[in-house]
């Protein structure tokens, strides 16, 4: 039978299950990722266990969010990974070498292979026909460990593209646009796979941009065909020999399809603060204190060379502080080679090490009611470091236009003429002394792992209760994201491995009073609207809950990667089966739950209310797998059992 580009791998690296849509299934992972904020707790995980070896064929450790080092709890999480690295044969990714997508494209990803990140934008990679998807660390952690990785067989939306690019128009607006069709959920259940014509008119570059956004609808993945773009690109790299032509089958089925025309597409702008709500730039008038170009979505040589196309031969405007950020040490050393770095410095460009930091609010935070114009993927309130910041989401050549002009600016005003494209290069300058590979793949137990003083244990929860009784900690509205459950800041960032302390911020934007209300009530529950989790893979937003005395999320939906991890946490995530319901309940009300275990097993359960002497149904859509988990408390203390008896897969 025909397959698409996601069902031949999925098919290649199938251990469980089978292509039926809705079924648990479980893949063989080739490669396995994380960082230096979700990274702590996947070193954690596999500290705990002391596993002999890796059961991965190449894990990597990035250290790319904190690399500035402001504090001293920083350079321990750096050390703490460089030393797991070097204890289980991991690769480590110093300080200023890049962001971990850029560097898993550049040096790694491999068209038909598989990459499970502890980072939701891990879909990066999926611009070289891989199958790269984000999740939390526990989840990864077990990866690593050779267990694999369990999911539900995805839905397939056939992304159909038409035309080209016009001058001015980038696929930062083609990503917009998506999510301006789909909204920020309406991809979940879904992978996201680009076909037709005007996939041969991108560069792996500009397709990055879009499997990088393809999170932000709420889908498990981006996915482009591996095809001579895809060649091109990995010969420049030196590693032609990692391609194969990877397309889809004549005739192959799709659950959904969606066309976009991208010679149809214009200059957009996504306003605060969410990453779908999206308008013309001719149409918006903001005036911002700051712009950012690069992150992980447009941090590219191509990206950065576009915007000096506006910039050249002028000044940014007195109003704003221009910051450009490379997405590697390899792109920063193509723009110098190509002088593109002296058209940013003459215009009166910052330029920053090729970190992730302004965006996730580690420097370049703006200030109280500020506007700041970025070429990242998210805008949600305070997750650029200021919690009333109002932040727009545009493309390289807006940014570069908006920082010239003052004001929120439509490129095509800008272009310069002639105007001359910019193309992928042909070769890239290779230099990977700061990738530090193992000199042994199975590891150095010789190699103590060192762990600093602010860097606490994991908690771990016990056995499933049979009865559950406490208060509703918190409610929350629809859209509720993981950097609302724990933000991003300065002071959270810092203390990110410390569990105790970091707790303290939970929910500090929404409610700063919840954690003593937690601790207070002992046991509690969260109650959530539409999406509850969405954004980032940051498993701290269910393991502070956990920590905090939260048994039970009670939401209307939830994305995909924060499920997964409040049931690696223990946390049951019960949804309403009566979405009336939601608006009877309210911040304080106790709850009972009986009878859970077998609740668990037949996926329905009755909240009890005393102070209203009424209960309503509540459901908890689980597999098999998922339930095991649930019923021990944990992945920690359901990996630990397995390996107890001895078990390889879970």
């Amino acid at each position: 039978m025909p397959y698409t580009v996601s069902e031949k791998i999925i098919l290649s690296h199938l251990l469980e299950g089978e292509l039926k849509r809705g079924s648990p299934i479980l893949l063989r992972i080739d490669q396995t990722l994380t960082q230096d904020l979700t990274g702590i707790l996947v070193a954690q995980f596999l500290d705990a266990v002391g596993p002999e070896r890796l059961g991965v064929k190449q894990m990597c450790i990035y250290a790319d969010h904190k690399t500035v080092e402001t504090d001293a709890e920083s350079a321990d999480d750096h050390r703490f990974l460089k030393t797991t690295a070097e204890h289980y044969g991991a690769i480590f990714s110093k300080n200023g070498n890049g962001i971990c997508h850029f560097l898993q494209c550049q040096r790694f990803a491999a068209p038909g292979k598989t990459l499970l990140g502890s980072d939701s934008h891990t879909p990066t990679s999926g611009a070289l026909g891989m199958l790269a998807i984000g999740s939390g660390g526990l989840t990864v952690a077990k990866s690593c460990l050779g267990m694999g990785f369990r999911m539900t067989m995805p839905k397939i939306l056939n992304v159909r593209l038409k035309g080209a690019l016009r001058p001015g128009v980038s696929s930062k607006d083609a990503a917009l646009e998506l999510l301006r069709r789909l909204s920020v959920k309406g991809g979940r259940g879904y992978i996201l796979e680009f076909t037709g014509e005007g996939v041969r008119s991108l560069s792996v570059s500009q397709r990055q941009t879009l499997c990088n956004m393809s999170i932000e609808t709420g889908a498990y993945t981006g996915l482009f065909p591996s095809d001579e773009n895809t060649r091109l690109f990995l010969r420049a790299q030196q590693r032609e020999e990692d391609y194969i032509p990877i397309s889809a089958d004549d005739g192959a089925i799709y659950d959904d399809e969606l066309t976009l025309d991208l010679s149809l597409l214009e200059p957009l702008v996504a306003k605060p603060s969410m990453p779908d709500n999206v308008a013309p730039v001719r149409e918006t008038d903001v005036r911002p204190n700051s712009v950012f170009i690069g992150s992980c979505t447009n941090g590219s040589y191509q990206d950065i060379a576009r915007a000096a196309q506006i910039l050249q031969g002028r000044k940014v405007h007195p109003d704003i502080d221009l910051t450009v950020g490379p997405g590697s040490r390899q792109v920063l050393r193509q723009l110098l080679d190509t002088g593109v770095l002296s058209v940013l410095l003459d215009a009166g460009a910052r330029i920053l090490e090729c970190s992730c930091g302004p965006c996730i609010g580690i420097g370049q935070v703006p200030p109280h009611r500020g506007v700041t114009v970025r070429t990242s993927n998210r805008n949600f309130p305070g997750r650029s470091g200021t919690k009333d910041a109002s932040v727009y989401l545009v493309s390289p050549e807006t940014a570069a236009a908006t920082a010239v002009m003052g004001r929120l600016t439509d490129p095509r005003e800008l272009l310069p003429e002639p105007y001359m494209p910019v193309e992928e290069p042909a070769s890239a300058p290779v230099e990977d002394s700061a990738l530090l590979r193992p000199a042994n793949p199975r590891g150095r137990r010789d190699k103590p792992i060192l762990r600093g003083p602010g860097i606490s244990e994991l908690p771990v929860r016990g056995p499933l209760r049979d009865r559950i009784e406490g208060v509703i900690g918190i409610k929350t509205g629809d859209g509720v994201t993981t950097d609302d459950i724990i933000p991003s800041t300065p002071e959270t960032n810092q203390v990110n491995a410390n569990i105790p302390r970091l707790a303290e911020s939970t929910f500090l934007y929404l409610d700063p009073d919840y954690p003593a209300r937690a601790r207070a009530a002992g046991c509690s529950a969260i109650v959530g609207g539409e999406n509850y989790g969405q954004g980032s893979s940051r498993e701290s937003a269910a393991l502070l809950p956990m920590f905090l005395g939260v048994e039970l999320v009670l939401a209307r939906s939830y994305a995909r990667i924060h499920r997964e991890n409040l049931i690696n946490y223990g946390i049951l995530p019960l949804t309403f089966a009566r979405p009336e319901d939601y608006a009877a309940l309210q911040q304080g009300e106790r709850f009972v739950l009986r009878d859970v275990l077998q609740g668990l097993e037949r996926g329905q359960l009755l909240l009890e209310l005393p102070d209203k002497a009424e209960a309503i149904p509540v459901l908890l859509d689980a597999n098999a797998y998922e339930k095991r988990v649930l019923r021990l408390g944990g992945a920690l203390n359901d990996l630990k059992q397995n390996m107890q008896g001895g078990k390889k897969e879970t």
